[in-house]
């Protein structure tokens, strides 16, 4: 089914900052429920195709992909911002920095006038360079690199474990007891466990 107008532009819009809300609104739909509209637009099957067939022609024509932006991350982190100075330690040129340095890591240079006794000696460069540990963030979130999902895999094993561990000591500390009921419930790990059911282990079970 083709889209209407209206969709073909919230789809042309949406492209332009992923921001769904403002893209219907951009769009012409109402300001007042242009957020529900536009959760409602991205459901629709056609829109999604037409979100993703655009999305795939832009890359091909930009020659812009996954594989491009991880490179461009990476170049930006490990660039040396020595390479920015010369040999004695002065700033250079602008034209004389290397190309990643002048397309995006150097935010803003600073200059102040270096004065002694009302008298101009010298003038200082101070650079500002742009977010660098987010670029490191942003590497590390990558789908190829995984750089925080250890963490979190284990610091959930370790708590089903202690919870495991606990289950069993009960277990141990009841079935000493007389005349005590035993249950019998199941750990997470397969075989029996007899003694009373931990709830909090039957609650992450479930």
């Amino acid at each position: 089914m083709a889209l209407t107008p209206k969709q073909s532009r919230f789809v042309a819009e949406y492209l332009i900052d992923l921001n769904a809300t403002q893209a219907a609104i951009r769009a012409g739909y109402s300001r007042h429920t242009a957020r529900s509209q536009a959760s409602d637009l991205l459901t629709v099957p056609d829109i999604q195709v037409a979100i993703k067939q655009s999305a795939d022609e832009r890359a091909a024509r930009t020659e812009t992909n996954a594989d491009w932006v991880l490179k461009r991350l990476r170049d930006e982190a490990d660039a040396d911002i020595a390479d920015c100075y010369s040999e004695h330690g002065v700033l250079r040129p602008i034209d004389e920095w290397p190309l990643i340095w002048r397309t995006g890591l150097m935010v803003a240079i600073e200059t102040e006038d270096l004065e002694v006794e009302g008298s101009k000696v010298g003038v200082v460069r101070k650079v500002k360079q742009s977010d660098r540990i987010k670029r490191l963030e942003l590497i590390g979130r990558h789908v190829g690199v995984q750089a925080f999902k250890d963490s979190v895999e284990v610091s959930v094993t370790e708590g089903l474990a202690d919870r495991v561990a606990r289950a069993k000591a009960r277990a141990a500390g009841s079935s000493s007891g007389a005349g005590h009921t035993r249950a019998e419930g199941s750990t997470p790990y397969g075989g029996r466990l007899w003694g009373p059911i931990d709830p909090e282990l039957t609650r992450s079970v479930a």
